[in-house]
Parts: C-alpha cells; sequence; structure tokens
C-alpha cells in the first residue's frame, strides 16, 4: 500500500435519493429511516511484497460483558476475559512491529482494543473525520449481515481522532457515508495512549495502544444488530504505519489489494 488516494464529496438529499434508486433497492432497504452524508470513495493500494495467504480462516470467540468506562490504555477487568489476536504483517519488508486487538460485547454495544509497538507517532490530523488512513491509523470493518454488501468501517488515530462511517460496496465500487446526527446515544467513546513518549506528531515512542466503545444504536441501519448469543458477523482489523517514510500493514484476515475485500473477512462469534 504505496499511496492512498481518496475523492471527497457532499452531495444534497436529492442527490441522496437519487443514489439510493441507481444501486437499487438493498442499499435503500440498509439505509431507510436513517440520513448519512456521502464523504468519500477510497481506493487502496498495495506494497510490494505483498504477503497474501495465511493457513486458516479467523475466527474470533466474543465474550459478553458488563459495560465499563474506557481509558484508553486497556486497563478495565472486563479484559481479563477476551484473548488477544494478533494482526500479521501484509508487506514482507515491512517494520517488523509487533500489533494485536482484544474484543468484548455488552447489551449496548461493542469493545474493541488495539496494542501496537511502534517508533514515531506519525500523526499530525487533528479533527475527527478526516482521512486518517494517510497517517498512522488502527481501523476495523463490521459486517453483521452477509445479504446485503454494507457494513461499517471505523478509524482512529494515536492522537484520538475517529473516522465512523458506513460502506456500500457494489461488486469493488464503494463509498463512504457519514453519520448524520451523530450525537447522544449514537456517539462513540474513544481513547487512546502512548507508550514510552508524548502523544504528539513525531514523539518518538515504544508503542501506542486504541480503545473504542462503538453503541449499537450507531450501527442501526444495518441487519442483525444488536448480535444474538451465538450471531456470526464478517468483520477484519487492520493497522497502517508510516515509520521512516516506509508504508507497512497489517491485517486480521488477509485480504488481497483491497482493505475492502469484505468476502474476505474473519468471522466474529458471539458467545
Amino acid at each position: 500500500m504505496t499511496s492512498f488516494r481518496a475523492a471527497s464529496l457532499e452531495i444534497g438529499r436529492g442527490i441522496i435519493m437519487k443514489v439510493c434508486v441507481l444501486v437499487g433497492p438493498v442499499l435503500a432497504v440498509v439505509l431507510g429511516g436513517c440520513s448519512w452524508v456521502l464523504t468519500q470513495q477510497v481506493a487502496r493500494e498495495e506494497p510490494a511484497n505483498l504477503v497474501v495467504s495465511l493457513p486458516n480462516p479467523k475466527v474470533l470467540l466474543v465474550r459478553q460483558t458488563e459495560d465499563f468506562v474506557i481509558s484508553g490504555r486497556g486497563d478495565a477487568s472486563a479484559w481479563m476475559k477476551a484473548n488477544w489476536e494478533r494482526l500479521h504483517l501484509r508487506n514482507a519488508d515491512g517494520h517488523q512491529y509487533e500489533t494485536r486487538i482484544k474484543m468484548l460485547y455488552s447489551k449496548s454495544g461493542l469493545y474493541v482494543l488495539m496494542e501496537a509497538e511502534d517508533r514515531t507517532i506519525t500523526a499530525a490530523m487533528n479533527e475527527d473525520f478526516l482521512d486518517l488512513w494517510n497517517e498512522d491509523v488502527f481501523e476495523f470493518f463490521f459486517w453483521p449481515d452477509e445479504q446485503y454488501p454494507v457494513y461499517f468501517e471505523y478509524e482512529i488515530s494515536p492522537l484520538g481522532f475517529e473516522l465512523p462511517i458506513l460502506i456500500p460496496n457494489f461488486g469493488g465500487e464503494f463509498l463512504g457515508w457519514r453519520p448524520w446526527h451523530y450525537e447522544g446515544m449514537r456517539k462513540t467513546q474513544k481513547a487512546t495512549a502512548v507508550v514510552g513518549g508524548s502523544k504528539q506528531s513525531g514523539a518518538h515512542v515504544t508503542g501506542w495502544k486504541a480503545e473504542v466503545f462503538v453503541p449499537y444504536d450507531l450501527l442501526k441501519p444495518l441487519q442483525n444488530v444488536p448480535p444474538k448469543h451465538q450471531a456470526r458477523w464478517r468483520a477484519n482489523f487492520y493497522r497502517v504505519d508510516y515509520d521512516e517514510g516506509k508504508t507497512t500493514s497489517w491485517n486480521w484476515a488477509r485480504v488481497g489489494t483491497s482493505f475492502h475485500e469484505f468476502e474476505k473477512f474473519g468471522t466474529l462469534i458471539f458467545e
């Protein structure tokens, strides 16, 4: 992934309705009852020496928890219930930094924890909803219902800025839609922590962590939400780092030339 390209669009309500008609009834059903703003179309190219295979399909058992307060450090006792899952390098010549994740779910939402080795905080963006993938970033994608090619994408930077969007993906043509009323019970909880240095752009560090709570209220346009006992969702987890001018990326379930190859995602099983 030597470069990322994005084109951002602002459109009115009338154009949104035309888009729903053009892409067919699936998108109209999924987006029904909720207003979204079209923000971007993302195409991601892969680095040289891309690692193309992993031996087994990825499955993550997600345990249930009571709700708890996140700190960005992953020090809540609830995390002791969850096992670490390692992310795998996508490019063989990338930085050999360890990256791992945990996940839990409650009656009100989903908890995700990421822990990563690093040397430099390569992140300068200081607002939510920017093109965070162009700097150090952690990402996860949730695809709750395989009947519809629409999934949730979330990105967070080491500085704690986020990008939550909904992605309709039709044959590799995908667009990012951002929440219209992003407040109250729909608002995420998020925090980051830096290890071995200060949380600022360019700081020399030994690693960073991200802790995120995604409420089900934010996912309401998607089907099969909230997950029931033994429900299965498709999902993936990613990280991108830009130390020393080199782009290194990781994934949990191996995808090919794009993070958005959703049919190759792994599986979450909610215990």
